[in-house]
């Protein structure tokens, strides 16, 4: 037990490094590095330099007890950055989802809902443009098919917008809602519904790849909170604006890949273990599909409570 127990304390003690003193300790350095420069001196490496000699001189610092209070407050400034961070990172989580977008409060859910209606017609567009280049591919004459290239582009370009047609305000959201509309449309089946009952019989395999890949999702958007804090530091020093830009981009890319890798997982595990939960069910053996999904959703949905009759 003591062993288990001091093995869990190191693993707990390394993510509390690396997630929150690590990060959190450079914030602090950019932080005290522009204080230290400012705008007019934004990059004078020599001040920097004269700055921090300075500081270690000072006599708070010369001291044993004034390196492990400095020390300290180093640590928990670092830790209380990496929390900013983690807590930002949700808010940007569920902006990038947009689960609940409709529920936006104004002007947010106004500006949502017209930033939708506007990738609506974009993906609208490129999808006709696709399939006009699939319906040309039929031609009779050789001459009049179109380079398979040109509806490789097609494709590519209607997916930049939306896998499926947009519902929501971002790409990453509606990656991870086309898995639901897929399911419900393929297979009848309703992925919030279906999930808590599927992930109790997934293997622990599954379930860690699926873990990894949430944790990854996780992670992208707590660079964008970094990349908020990070951000408010333009005011006094420079520099900060290009290193807050850079993570906003490095985030976005980290989020794409991160909800598309997240929502191909999920439905790839209903597709693979739906009838898997059908025989837990006791279900019929059926081939994936409507029947077999639309015999689990009845099995699976709670009935609509009736009002009692006033007595």
């Amino acid at each position: 037990m003591g062993g288990l127990l001091s093995e869990l304390s190191k693993k707990l003690a390394e993510r509390w490094l690396t997630l929150l003193v690590l990060p959190g300790a450079l914030y602090l350095a950019v932080t005290a590095a522009g204080r230290t420069l400012g705008q007019s001196a934004a990059l004078d490496v020599g001040r920097l330099t004269h700055g921090i000699s300075d500081a270690a001189r000072a006599p708070q610092v010369a001291t044993a007890g004034g390196q492990v209070v400095l020390l300290a407050a180093i640590l928990v400034g670092a830790a209380a950055a990496g929390l900013a961070a983690q807590s930002l990172g949700s808010v940007v989580e569920r902006v990038a989802l947009a689960t609940g977008w409709g529920a936006w409060p104004w002007p947010f859910g106004e500006l949502a809902e017209l930033h939708v209606a506007r990738r609506q017609l974009r993906w609208d567009a490129a999808r006709a443009e696709y399939e006009a280049l699939r319906f040309r591919e039929r031609a009779p004459r050789l001459a009049d098919r179109p380079k398979s290239r040109e509806r490789h582009r097609a494709a590519r370009r209607c997916e930049r917008i939306s896998v499926e047609r947009p519902e929501r305000p971002s790409w990453s959201g509606d990656r991870i809602h086309a898995a639901a509309v897929r399911l419900e449309r393929d297979a009848h089946v309703n992925l919030l519904t279906v999930w808590p009952h599927l992930w109790l019989m997934l293997s622990e395999e599954v379930r860690g790849e699926i873990g990894k890949a949430r944790a990854a999702l996780t992670r992208a958007a707590v660079l964008g909170g970094w990349a908020m804090l990070y951000l408010p530091l333009t005011w006094w020093w420079w520099p900060a604006a290009p290193l807050g830009a850079t993570l906003v981009i490095i985030s976005a890319r980290c989020l794409r890949t991160a909800s598309d890798t997240y929502a191909a997982l999920l439905e790839a595990s209903v597709r693979l273990h739906l009838a898997d939960l059908a025989d837990k069910l006791r279900i019929e053996e059926q081939p994936m599909g409507p029947l077999l999904g639309g015999a689990v959703m009845r099995r699976l949905s709670s009935p609509v409570p009736v009002a009692e009759a006033a007595s």
